[in-house]
């Protein structure tokens, strides 16, 4: 939807788009204070179906992860290192999805689908740190699999409960820095119209093409400093699963060999649903044909990777299985008592 821009009155500030401020005019220049999103549709029929479907989406996501962190906390056979770096996966996937779904729906039922300057800079911030704070979780987990598969005699003392606490805590700490840093390098620019963004959520791509700054610095950070952690990222899980398949191999039983595959293959799903997404999204040829190209896979990443996590891990799972059966059936027995 195009804004109305007012005329400017000297030296004054004026208020637009139906009693809500959107920009600002001090001297010749306009100052954006909010920016509107488009969404992914303006059929108002559509709109409905989108908001049921991504309303469901968005509730099996919250079921979904909190289950997996239920019962992961519940089951005394489920506190070993593994599962408590799922149940931080989980974690992150329902704050995940949490920075966009929620003002998503909420625009589903507002003629101007409006956000704040600040209310989209705190989207981009959370985006990324969760984003990266997941791909080195994940890459984490793989060398996990790692030590436990190529290392099982010497697991217990190579995985302690300090070091997978350090890991944990650098692999969010590590995103919450390079989401600071982005985020007050985004504050420095200014926004002088049009305030239009051709998505559902804030992303910087977007940002930087509404920009009236020079953007050059933004994009050298985003691309080296992010190139740098998810190429590193991607090579420890890379050369940690060649030293599994390497060492499964190896198995002669063919009992051993399914086991231990079997192990791996739900975070072998995740990982590869991550960085396809992930890939196609910022490694991709720029493209003018359809913003519809753009906004696929952040549907992917944003709001269909945290729901489908869990119920990979589900569903490839025994242990989560048996995890979640022992508590429905807990549940099942104290209702009839």
């Amino acid at each position: 939807m195009m804004t109305t821009w007012l005329q400017r009155n000297h030296k004054s500030q004026k208020v637009a788009s139906k009693g809500r401020s959107i920009s600002t005019y001090i001297d010749n220049q306009t100052i954006v204070t909010e920016f509107i999103l488009l969404g992914l549709s303006s059929d108002p029929k559509l709109q409905i179906f989108l908001f049921i479907v991504f309303l469901l989406i968005y509730l099996i996501t919250l079921f979904g992860n909190l289950a997996i962190i239920v019962v992961i906390k519940v089951a005394p056979h489920l506190h070993t290192p593994m599962y408590v770096f799922l149940s931080y996966l989980a974690s992150l996937d329902v704050a995940f999805s949490s920075v966009t779904v929620p003002k998503m729906l909420e625009n589903f039922f507002w003629e101007k689908k409006g956000i704040s300057i600040h209310g989209c800079f705190t989207q981009v911030f959370f985006g990324m740190c969760l984003l990266v704070g997941e791909g080195l979780l994940l890459s984490v987990m793989a060398y996990d699999r790692y030590i436990a598969i190529c290392h099982p005699l010497h697991y217990a003392v190579m995985m302690s409960k300090q070091l997978y606490s350090q890991l944990i805590c650098g692999a969010l700490l590590t995103g919450f820095l390079y989401a600071l840093l982005n985020t007050l390098l985004l504050t420095t620019l200014k926004f002088c119209g049009p305030n239009i963004i051709h998505h559902f959520s804030c992303e910087p791509p977007q940002l930087f093409e509404l920009s009236c700054s020079n953007t050059f610095a933004n994009h050298m950070v985003i691309f080296t400093l992010g190139s740098f952690l998810g190429m590193g990222a991607l090579l420890l899980t890379l050369a940690s699963y060649v030293r599994i398949i390497s060492a499964v191999l190896k198995i002669s039983s063919t009992e051993g060999k399914r086991k231990a595959f079997s192990t791996c293959s739900s975070h072998m799903t995740v990982v590869i649903l991550y960085y396809a997404t992930i890939f196609f999204r910022y490694l991709k040829p720029t493209s003018k044909d359809s913003q519809d190209q753009e906004m696929a896979p952040s549907v992917v990443y944003f709001i269909l990777t945290p729901m489908l996590n869990p119920i990979i891990y589900s569903l490839r799972n025994e242990e989560v299985k048996r995890g979640l059966l022992n508590i429905v059936s807990r549940v099942s027995e104290s209702d009839n008592v």
